[in-house]
């Protein structure tokens, strides 16, 4: 029975193992991609996701177009080095929002481009920044809060995520860049892509008298395809 026993640990072992290493290869795959397109620049950019001790987490000062699946850094639930490289300074960002998600498995920071300078334009409202002008956005984004202005790193930062997490699982930081959970790694890149898409249509239509989607149009959509 003890030998039963110890077999049966080492097999959920290797299977733990293998998991978190194609996990491993998925979030390095997906820099590649989001680096390739131009979502992300020099060093910006952040992806976590889910494993089943913690959390994985792409290193400080990492290109996403070269991320080393050996060297991402793994985390505890207190935001704890396990192993691999020293964290992106911003890990805090994702902890909060696993932690007001718990239905979430990754999230993924982007400084894009189209989203950032949405950011900075005064007249957009902070309560939910770009119109639903695609069902696409309705149902991949829902409402997208802005939340205040933080230099990075300041660890007021993650408490004013925490204010917007439980309700929101896209998020816009002013002057920064967007930040979006998913419930997959795939659903929270679809998730922002959709958003730097819509960023782009709203910055091309500036000056131009435009057709959103109605209330009754959104709330449909809304719970035929629930966001987040």
């Amino acid at each position: 029975m003890l030998a039963l026993g110890r077999r049966r640990l080492q097999d959920a072992a290797a299977r733990s193992a293998m998991k978190e290493n194609l996990l491993r290869d998925e979030i390095c795959e997906l820099g590649r991609s989001i680096f390739a397109r131009g979502l992300t620049h020099g060093s910006t950019g952040n992806i976590s996701a889910r494993c089943d001790e913690g959390w994985l987490l792409t290193p400080t000062g990492s290109n996403l177009g070269r991320l080393d699946p050996a060297r991402l850094s793994k985390l505890d639930w207190q935001g704890r080095l396990v192993s691999g490289d020293a964290p992106s300074k911003e890990s805090f960002l994702h902890l909060a929002m696993y932690q007001e998600r718990e239905r979430n498995q990754a999230v993924v920071h982007l400084h894009a481009t189209h989203s950032v300078a949405v950011s900075v334009l005064e007249e957009i409202d902070p309560a939910d920044v770009l119109p639903p002008l695609t069902a696409y956005y309705v149902m991949r984004i829902g409402s997208l809060p802005l939340v205040p202005y933080y230099a990075p790193g300041d660890l007021q930062l993650a408490a004013a995520v925490r204010g917007f997490a439980g309700k929101h699982h896209a998020l816009l930081l002013a002057n920064h860049g967007p930040v979006v959970a998913g419930s997959s790694l795939a659903a929270a890149a679809d998730a922002m892509e959709e958003l730097e898409a819509t960023a782009r249509l709203y910055l091309l239509l500036q000056g131009r008298r435009v057709r959103a989607l109605t209330p009754e149009q959104v709330d449909a959509v809304g719970r035929r395809y629930p966001a987040g």
